[in-house]
C-alpha cells in the first residue's frame, strides 16, 4: 500500500510538472486594453515557423497539425536571417469589447519586402492584406512609412493573426499593438524629429556648399556629398524616401539604400583624404584609401549586376569606416590638431555601427528601444557636428598660419624700409661726391669740346666726300650683284649644277615658300570655297586665309609638293634635275645627289615624270623657267 501511495504521489508531481512546462511554452495572449496605449510583441508572445521552400498554404499553416511546429521567439525581436526564404509568424490578441479606442498592428521595420497578413474576421474567415516595400506605396492601408493593419476588436475571444514574410535582407519582425490615438501622437513626433534630422543634414550641406563655392576647396564638396549620401541612406532605410520621393517605384526602392551606402563610404574616404592632407602626411594610407574606394566600387558593380542579395551584408561598410577612423588616429598622433574632432566624430559613428552590427548578430539585449533602433542616426548627427568642428578647426589653423605669415611679411617690410633709408642716405652722399667730381671734369671737357668741334668740322667735310664715293660704289655693287644673280640663275635654269649651287637660289624653306606663293597667286588671290578676293595672312608660313569664310590655304596646297616628306628645297632641286634631264635621271642618282632614300626619290620622281608627260605641250613653250610649270597642279 505504501508503494502504491508513492506511485500516486510521483504521477501527480510529474503531471503537475508537465502542465507547468507546457504553460511556460504556451503562446502568451495579448489583450486589447484602453489603458495600455502600445504593446511590443516579444519572446513567446510571437511564434514563428520557417517555410524555406515556400511549400505550405495558409490552410495548412493554420491547421492543428502545425500548432506544434510554431516555436516561440527566443529573442525579444525575431529576425528573418535566411534571405529570400519564407517565414510564418503568428500572434494571439484577445479582443475586449469594453475597449472604446480603435487599435492597429504596426510592423516597425520598413525594409521588409513582402508581408502577407491574414486578419481574422468575426465570421471565422480571414481577410488577406499584402504589405511590404516591394509593393507600391499607394496600396497601403495607412499611408505611413511603417506597415499598419487595423485590429478587428469584436467580442471577447482570442484571435490568431498570421503573417507570411520574406525579404532580400535581414529584417527585424517588430510587431507593435498600438491605439490609433497613440499611433497618431507617436507618428507626428517621429516625423517631427525626422524633419529636424534631415533639416540638419540640409543645413550642414547648404552651408558647406556655399563654402565650397566661395573657397573652392574640395573638402567642402566631398563633405556636402557625404552628408547628402547619409541623408539618402537614412531616408531609404526609414521608408521616408519611399513615401515622398519614389512611392511608385518599388523596384528602385529595393536597391536605393545600396547606392546611398556605397556613395557614403566613397565620399567619406574622399573627404578624409582632403581634410587631413593624407596624400602629403601619409602617402601609404592615401594609397590604401584609393585602393579601398576602387574595391568598393567593384564590389558594388558586382552586387548590382550579378547578385543583389549581397547588398544586405551592410557590415562590409566597416572596412572603409575603419580605414577612415585609423587614418584620423594616425594623422592626429602625428600632430595634426583638426584630426581630433575627426576622430571623435568617427568614434560615435563607429559606436553606432558596432551596436547595429551586434544587434544583427543576435545580441538582442542591445535592442532596448527607440534610442538603440535609431542609434546609427543619432551617431550620424554627432559625427556631422564634430566633422564640422574639424573643418572649422582646419580653417582656424590655416587662418593662424596666414596671420603669422602676414606678421612675418610686415616685419620684413619694416626691415626692408629701414634698409632702404640707409641705402638712400649712402647714395645721396655718393651722389654729392660724384656731382662735385663731375662738375670739375665738365670744365675740362668743355675746353676739349672746342677742339673737338674744330676737328669735327674737318671730319664732316671728309665724310661728305666719302659719302659721295660710297654712293658711286653702291651703284656699281648693285649692278655687279644683279649681273651675278642673273648669271647664276641662268646657270641654274639651263645647266647641270650641284645641290650646293642650287641652294644659293633657294637656300631655305622661307625662300621656297615665297617662290611658291608668288607662283600660285601671281594673278591674284581667289578663295577656293567662296571665291572671295580678300585675305589675311594665315597661321602657316606664307599661307592665306579668306577674310569672308575663314578658309586657310597653305602655300603647298594644290601643288606637287603637297604631303611630300622631302625637305622643300630638296624637292625643288629634284624637280629641276628631272626637268633638266628630261626625266632620264635615275632614282639612285637622285638619292646620291640629295641624300634622300632611293624609294622616296623613286615615288616623288614618278609623280614628277607623270606631270611632265601630261604637260608636254606646255613645257615646250616654258623656256628657261619651264620647270616651274610642273609645280602647280
Amino acid at each position: 500500500m505504501q508503494l502504491s501511495f508513492l506511485k500516486k504521489i510521483f504521477l501527480l508531481s510529474f503531471t503537475t510538472l508537465l502542465l507547468a512546462i507546457s504553460g511556460l511554452k504556451a503562446q502568451k495572449i495579448v489583450e486589447v486594453n484602453d489603458s495600455i496605449p502600445q504593446h511590443i510583441f516579444t519572446f513567446n508572445e510571437i511564434e514563428f515557423f520557417e517555410d524555406a521552400k515556400n511549400e505550405f498554404t495558409f490552410e495548412q499553416i493554420k491547421s492543428k497539425n502545425f500548432d506544434q511546429k510554431f516555436k516561440g521567439s527566443i529573442s525579444s525581436t525575431p529576425q528573418t536571417k535566411n534571405l529570400n526564404k519564407t517565414y510564418w509568424f503568428r500572434i494571439k490578441i484577445k479582443n475586449n469589447e469594453k475597449a472604446r479606442k480603435p487599435f492597429l498592428l504596426e510592423f516597425f521595420d520598413q525594409t521588409i519586402d513582402q508581408i502577407t497578413a491574414y486578419i481574422p474576421q468575426s465570421d471565422q474567415r480571414y481577410k488577406i492584406e499584402n504589405l511590404g516595400d516591394a509593393n507600391a506605396f499607394n496600396k497601403r492601408l495607412v499611408h505611413h512609412k511603417n506597415f499598419e493593419i487595423p485590429v478587428q476588436n469584436e467580442g471577447n475571444d482570442a484571435q490568431v493573426y498570421y503573417f507570411k514574410i520574406s525579404s532580400s535582407q535581414i529584417s527585424d519582425v517588430i510587431i507593435v499593438l498600438r491605439s490609433a490615438e497613440w499611433f497618431i501622437s507617436y507618428a507626428l513626433d517621429e516625423y517631427f524629429y525626422f524633419g529636424i534630422f534631415y533639416g540638419m543634414i540640409l543645413v550642414f550641406s547648404f552651408y558647406n556648399l556655399i563654402m565650397f563655392i566661395a573657397i573652392r576647396q574640395k573638402q567642402y564638396l566631398y563633405y556636402v556629398l557625404y552628408n547628402l549620401s547619409v541623408g539618402f541612406f537614412e531616408m531609404s532605410s526609414d521608408g521616408i524616401a519611399y513615401q515622398y520621393l519614389w512611392p511608385n517605384s518599388p523596384v528602385w526602392n529595393q536597391v536605393a539604400y545600396a547606392f546611398a551606402l556605397c556613395a557614403t563610404s566613397i565620399f567619406a574616404l574622399l573627404f578624409t583624404r582632403e581634410l587631413l592632407f593624407v596624400k602629403a602626411k601619409a602617402p601609404k594610407l592615401n594609397q590604401l584609401i584609393v585602393g579601398v574606394i576602387v574595391v568598393r566600387l567593384i564590389f558594388f558593380a558586382y552586387c548590382y549586376l550579378f547578385d543583389q542579395t549581397l547588398f544586405s551584408f551592410k557590415f562590409i561598410e566597416a572596412i572603409p569606416l575603419a580605414v577612415a577612423f585609423f587614418t584620423g588616429i594616425y594623422i592626429y598622433k602625428n600632430g595634426y590638431q583638426p584630426a581630433r574632432f575627426f576622430v571623435l566624430g568617427y568614434s560615435f559613428l563607429f559606436l553606432g555601427f558596432a551596436m547595429k552590427f551586434l544587434i544583427m548578430l543576435g545580441f538582442s539585449w542591445l535592442n532596448f528601444g527607440v534610442v538603440s533602433y535609431y542609434s546609427l542616426s543619432f551617431c550620424f548627427v554627432l559625427e556631422m557636428v564634430f566633422l564640422s568642428f574639424a573643418i572649422g578647426d582646419k580653417v582656424r589653423l590655416l587662418k593662424l598660419k596666414k596671420d603669422k605669415a602676414q606678421q612675418k611679411i610686415i616685419k620684413q617690410m619694416a626691415i626692408n624700409a629701414k634698409l632702404k633709408d640707409t641705402v638712400n642716405q649712402e647714395l645721396e652722399t655718393k651722389v654729392e661726391e660724384r656731382t662735385r667730381e663731375v662738375y670739375h671734369k665738365s670744365i675740362i671737357i668743355e675746353s676739349k669740346n672746342q677742339a673737338l668741334e674744330e676737328a669735327n668740322a674737318l671730319l664732316q667735310k671728309q665724310a661728305e666726300e666719302i659719302s659721295r664715293m660710297n654712293v658711286l660704289l653702291e651703284q656699281d655693287n648693285e649692278e655687279l650683284q644683279t649681273s651675278v644673280e642673273k648669271v647664276t640663275r641662268d646657270r641654274v635654269m639651263n645647266t647641270e649644277v650641284d645641290f650646293e649651287e642650287f641652294s644659293k637660289i633657294y637656300p631655305d624653306k622661307e625662300t621656297c615658300y615665297q617662290f611658291l606663293a608668288e607662283l600660285k597667286w601671281n594673278k591674284g588671290y581667289h578663295c577656293r570655297k567662296c571665291s572671295n578676293d580678300h585675305y589675311f595672312s594665315g597661321h602657316i608660313l606664307h599661307s592665306r586665309r579668306c577674310s569672308k569664310c575663314g578658309y586657310e590655304e597653305s602655300v603647298t596646297t594644290y601643288t606637287i609638293f603637297h604631303n611630300t616628306r622631302i625637305p622643300i628645297n630638296k624637292a625643288f632641286y629634284m624637280i629641276f634635275l628631272i626637268y633638266s634631264s628630261k626625266g632620264k635621271i635615275s632614282s639612285h642618282k637622285l638619292s646620291e645627289l640629295l641624300s634622300v632614300r632611293q624609294s622616296t626619290c623613286w615615288t616623288f620622281g614618278t609623280r614628277i615624270k607623270k606631270v611632265m608627260d601630261d604637260r608636254k605641250k606646255t613645257l615646250k613653250k616654258g623656256g628657261k623657267n619651264g620647270w616651274s610649270q610642273l609645280v602647280i597642279e
